[in-house]
């Protein structure tokens, strides 16, 4: 009860005199975060009211152990398998995310990567600045359009199905795999097809992925996968490293098992497996999926909004995770 009362009592001076204490694991726009400064106080992790996290700085039990006063971990960015989510439910830690900023980059970026590797854009550009590609002619530097081949979604949230509405104006068709069917209004709008695991790598020529990370879909492409999915098709994964066995796609990219990937995330990133870096038929990008200007200011102001609402206690207008 002692505890309870010291707590309330703290949230209660807090709250009266507005300042917040708040850590970032990374320097970010301010020109986002405005709406903070007259109330915020920067000060270390340790001394925390707030932290404001990032994907590429892990937020752990022990740093987590080291901030007393925490009360909220503001992730910026969607995914939080950055921060342990069991030692803030010990401490009853709230954590917020910015799911809504991230969509269009993210789609965006995705749609390039499926479009680079099918074309072959950067194996083109490698080969045209170290004159090793082939003479301009007819009949060679051929490379696969989109145009009427299938997109499979595996993961058909709000970043899926931003990715289909750019499939279907390129004139492609879209199936999708979920945990859970989505209402046919939302199907019709994509014209897109819900089916099983194994059918969406049968029939995809182009299998991007868009699902959130946890444990139960650690490895969902794996070498069984991989050898399910049609020899010309192409693999895309913006979502997060670890979805895929990266030993199993060397394999499958090395042995014309898939004809191709396209990548913005890695299993054990910031390193990238050394043999990927040596295949033309891989595209490869430095986790920057909502790595544009525009998108980063959008989420420092959806940062500040969760930040606001919960010292106002508006809870209902958090993006909240836990």
């Amino acid at each position: 009860m002692r505890k309870h009362n010291l707590l309330t009592r703290t949230r209660y001076l807090w709250m009266k005199t507005k300042v917040m204490k708040i850590a970032f694991t990374t320097i970010l726009p301010q020109e986002g975060l405005t709406r903070l400064s007259a109330h915020a106080l920067y000060v270390p992790v340790s001394e925390a009211d707030i932290l404001v996290s990032t994907f590429d700085k892990p937020v752990t039990r022990e740093m987590i152990l080291s901030a007393p006063h925490l009360r909220l971990i503001a992730n910026f960015g969607v995914g939080y398998n950055n921060i342990d989510l069991d030692a803030c439910r010990e401490r009853g830690i709230r954590v917020t995310n910015t799911p809504q900023p991230v969509i269009e980059p993210t789609a965006e970026l995705a749609f390039a990567l499926m479009i680079d590797v099918a074309r072959r854009v950067s194996e083109f550009d490698r080969a045209i600045r170290n004159g090793t590609g082939e003479p301009m002619a007819v009949m060679n530097n051929l490379s696969h359009s989109l145009y009427g081949k299938t997109l499979g979604i595996l993961g058909m949230g709000r970043i899926g199905q931003a990715l289909a509405r750019r499939a279907v104006a390129a004139g492609m068709s879209v199936i999708y795999h979920n945990r859970h069917r989505l209402p046919e209004d939302i199907e019709s709008r994509y014209n897109a097809t819900y089916v099983n695991l194994q059918n969406v790598l049968q029939d995809s020529d182009y299998l991007s992925l868009n699902l959130p990370y946890t444990p139960e879909v650690h490895h969902i492409i794996g070498a069984q996968e991989l050898g399910m999915m049609k020899r010309s098709a192409y693999l895309i994964n913006t979502a997060r490293g670890a979805h895929i066995d990266e030993a199993a796609l060397v394999h499958a990219l090395q042995n014309g098992i898939i004809a191709g990937a396209a990548m913005d995330v890695y299993e054990h990133e910031p390193h990238i497996t050394d043999e990927l870096l040596k295949l033309n038929n891989v595209v490869l990008s430095p986790h920057t999926g909502t790595g544009t200007w525009e998108g980063r200011l959008a989420m420092c102001e959806n940062v500040a909004d969760n930040i606001l609402a919960f010292c106002r206690e508006e809870y209902d207008k958090m993006n909240i995770v836990l």
